[in-house]
């Protein structure tokens, strides 16, 4: 780049801008935009080695999406189109490196991102250094509309009941949703960092295929759960990891915090036993919230209230200050939290404390603090309604 404008240059003000000429004007901009295609590019090398490593999750991030949106202040759609192109990038070298040389934009890498394979991989950064970003998207609208008739009628699925196997060739669009879609929910899932990703995955197809016969309130469940459990276990919140204190019907034996996370958001029976295991009474408690509560924790909190986390699906009703039998469930002791971060709060990887109506604290087992405050839009109604002497 010739005169290359650095960073570091201070602005020009009004007065220098107008005291340029319209040749040094484009000049200036051709190296600007040349600059930043090349930051771009090394943008989507980073991100990309980000995603490889999940070390977003370091942050308690479920993606490398959520996890950009909360660092960077970037917005989600920023976000997507970054984590997409940056997840390809490693397979892609020439497009990406023409990219950080200033020789193509992100948006002409973006075009055709979708239909770049290794074998195209030359063919097409040469294309993009030559074409338009319009041209490249007719040329992508081309080779995916011959292709499309064929995938599509190429598409099967088999069962092998012998090693209870599904095998499945589907057209392009069909497999990247399906892909996208059993990865976003193995990310979500809770791991103890033994888990391998295929059993995730597998976890993950597992619970698409029971929630599409599940709609409904994802919180409680359509099941019943039946603990037999001395009360002390399941009231002893601020105790450390337990002996195996109670019993899963039809199930086995199980330790107090797994009773405590199973209580914490689901309808469950008590079934209280005497000093020889025998059920003396068997009733119900109730400590979720009632139905209008629910609505209303979903229109302030809108998603997961963890930061960055955008989770709408499998979200739970999580209590702040933990619940007790002569407690109070108040919406301000309740937040939303997706299956991921409940599993993690739950299990002291992640400390939560505050009012849930106004701003919520999280701090990190490495020590970061990270806060969360309800919608903008619920603010403005109750900052309004208490404005005109509302309660």
């Amino acid at each position: 780049m010739s005169d290359v404008v650095t960073l570091m240059e201070p602005p020009l003000g009004a007065g220098g801008v107008a005291a340029l000429s319209n040749d040094d004007i484009g000049q200036r901009l051709d190296d600007l935009f040349r600059m930043r295609a090349a930051v771009d590019g090394r943008i989507l090398e980073l991100l990309g080695e980000v995603g490889r490593r999940e070390a977003f999750r370091d942050e308690g991030a479920t993606s490398t999406e959520a996890w950009t949106v909360e660092r960077f202040a970037v917005s989600a759609p920023t976000a997507r189109a970054y984590a997409h192109v940056a997840q390809r990038a490693w397979d892609l070298p020439n497009l990406t490196r023409a990219l950080c040389d200033g020789d193509i934009t992100l948006d002409k890498v973006r075009a055709v991102v979708d239909v770049a394979s290794p074998e195209t991989d030359r063919e097409l950064s040469d294309r993009a250094r030559q074409c338009t970003v319009r041209q490249l998207a007719d040329l992508v609208r081309s080779k995916r509309r011959h292709q499309a008739e064929r995938d599509y009628e190429g598409r099967w699925l088999r069962f092998n009941d012998s090693f209870r196997t599904v095998t499945a060739q589907l057209p392009p669009e069909s497999y990247a949703e399906v892909r996208a879609c059993l990865e976003g929910r193995a990310r979500e899932l809770p791991s103890d960092g033994e888990t391998s990703w295929d059993r995730r995955l597998c976890d993950a197809f597992l619970m698409t295929i029971r929630c599409s016969s599940t709609r409904g309130d994802t919180a409680g469940g359509p099941h019943l759960v039946v603990v037999h459990v001395p009360l002390a276990s399941l009231l002893a919140h601020e105790q450390g990891p337990s002996e195996l204190v109670g019993e899963l019907e039809r199930d086995g034996l199980i330790d107090g915090e797994t009773v405590r996370r199973i209580a914490c958001d689901a309808t469950i029976t008590i079934a209280l036993d005497d000093d020889v295991g025998h059920t003396m009474f068997e009733g119900r408690a109730r400590r979720r919230p009632t139905d209008a509560q629910r609505r209303e924790i979903m229109r302030r909190d809108r998603h997961c209230r963890f930061p960055g986390c955008t989770n709408v699906t499998f979200t739970n009703t999580h209590h702040i200050v933990p619940w007790k039998p002569d407690g109070r469930t108040d919406i301000d002791n309740l937040a939303l939290l997706c299956v991921h971060h409940h599993h993690r709060v739950h299990h002291g990887k992640w400390t939560m404390s505050g009012n849930a109506n106004e701003e919520l604290t999280f701090v990190g087992p490495t020590g970061r603090v990270m806060t969360s405050r309800p919608s903008p839009m619920w603010t403005a109604v109750t900052d309004g309604s208490r404005g005109r002497g509302g309660g």
